[in-house]
């Protein structure tokens, strides 16, 4: 079962209270502290992201089990903590991207 969590925005423009994700070289804002749950990303040049999530917006759902929702998926980004609690990966469906959460 999956629950709506956000909506996820690439942006270029820089956004209040905005985090940094090293790794990714990523600044993303909290889309629980947005009235409409959207989450703005605002990605560096030579981010190791996929194009795919750096240029498309995104529909995010929270998962009991990401590896039981990955099966017979079209993965584009694996598996990844992107925080101590929450473990993410991106999938495709068709035109669609969609970013499946864990919480760890």
């Amino acid at each position: 079962m999956s629950q709506f969590h956000h909506f996820g925005v690439p942006t270029k423009t820089k956004q209040e209270n905005e985090s940094y994700l090293e790794d990714v070289k990523l600044y993303l804002t909290d889309a629980e502290t947005h009235p409409y749950r959207v989450e703005f990303l605002r990605f560096e040049d030579g981010s190791p992201m996929h194009a795919d999530v750096r240029n498309n917006p995104h529909v995010a759902f929270m998962v009991e089990d990401l590896a039981a929702a990955l099966e017979g998926k079209n993965v584009i980004i694996e598996p990844f903590e992107a925080t101590e609690a929450l473990r993410v990966a991106f999938i495709k469906d068709n035109e669609a991207v969609i970013e499946l959460m864990e919480k760890i």
